[in-house]
């Protein structure tokens, strides 16, 4: 995986899974484009705008399309896609068991059938009360509709709040034909078991996800056991957020941030757009040089967050 900026006429690198674009849509691409999958979110670039997120992969990429599933497998991978449009479901919660259920019954039958890492993006994320909230709707339509995958852990994930009034939900993936392994973070309690204050269904994840050559951190926030820590202050969210990461890298057996020549991808979701500038400058602070990062303007599943990161550390 990889951050890259493209120019308009330029052509995917070889051996591209999933083109990822944030902001704006990407003007028109070549028709070769074709041979990979293409995901764009309205989430606005704050800082790392015109970078394009690439998933590569290690064989011949084929592209196609199941039911209301987009994909491109090859090799060890595959990319998936599936959008549902609310309105026409009737319900967030309809939409994610639509969304979900669509994806367990491709994962069944894939022969890419490991799920190693979800994104979940929609609009209005923190809107509702109680159990009507927004966030809580869509953990109990992904409960109803995700089947447990063949090893019986959850895959890493994110779910982030667009601020747009689009009603479409977008999910996106990553499986592959072996099975990753799932890690929890010592210093938190495991969210597919967070009490009932959270909701009627808790969210299905693991925090991170240990693959070959590397691991796939889910979103993370200022969470110590299942409580939210440090509300409205930004610096203070970000030291707790990385020590979060440090317990999953050690948990995985890893004490290095970023391997020599490779790095860490991350993404920044920020609430307040106007902190995009102090974030950048505690992350260079922070982070070894190979570190790249996007920061995107986006609402956090609890209110009283500020700021979300989920990662890719990548091995050397």
């Amino acid at each position: 995986m990889e951050y890259r900026r493209l120019g308009a006429d330029e052509s995917l690198p070889p051996m591209t899974l999933c083109a990822i674009n944030f902001g704006t849509p990407p003007p028109a691409q070549p028709a070769e484009s074709a041979r990979a999958l293409r995901v764009h979110v309205n989430l606005p670039a704050l800082i790392g705008a015109g970078l394009t997120e690439l998933w590569h992969t290690d064989g011949d990429i084929a592209v196609g399309r199941d039911g209301p599933v987009h994909f491109a497998s090859g090799g060890h991978y595959l990319a998936g896609t599936v959008e549902i449009d609310e309105g026409a479901a009737g319900s967030l919660a309809a939409a994610a068991r639509a969304a979900y259920e669509a994806v367990s019954r491709f994962t069944a039958r894939s022969s890419h059938r490991h799920l190693l890492r979800m994104y979940n993006y929609f609009s209005n994320i923190n809107q509702g009360e109680g159990d009507a909230e927004r966030y809580k709707q869509f953990c109990s339509g992904r409960a109803l509709g995700f089947q447990a995958p063949p090893d019986s852990s959850w895959p890493a994930a994110t779910a982030i709040g667009r601020q747009d009034r689009d009603p479409t939900l977008q999910v996106y993936w990553l499986a592959a034909n072996e099975p990753g392994r799932a890690l929890e973070n010592p210093r938190q309690v495991s969210a597919f078991r967070y009490p009932r204050q959270y909701g009627p269904c808790p969210p299905r994840f693991s925090r991170a996800m240990q693959v070959a050559g590397g691991m796939l951190i889910s979103g993370t926030g200022s969470i110590l056991g299942h409580a939210s820590h440090h509300p409205d202050d930004l610096p203070a969210q970000l030291d707790e957020i990385l020590r979060n990461f440090a317990s999953l890298r050690q948990a995985g057996g890893s004490t290095a941030l970023a391997a020599s020549g490779r790095g860490t991808l991350l993404k920044i979701y920020l609430r307040n757009p106007q902190s995009a500038p102090f974030v950048a400058t505690y992350l260079r602070a922070h982070l070894p040089p190979q570190a790249q990062f996007l920061i995107l303007g986006a609402d956090i599943c609890r209110r009283e967050l500020l700021v979300e990161i989920d990662a890719v550390h990548l091995a050397g």
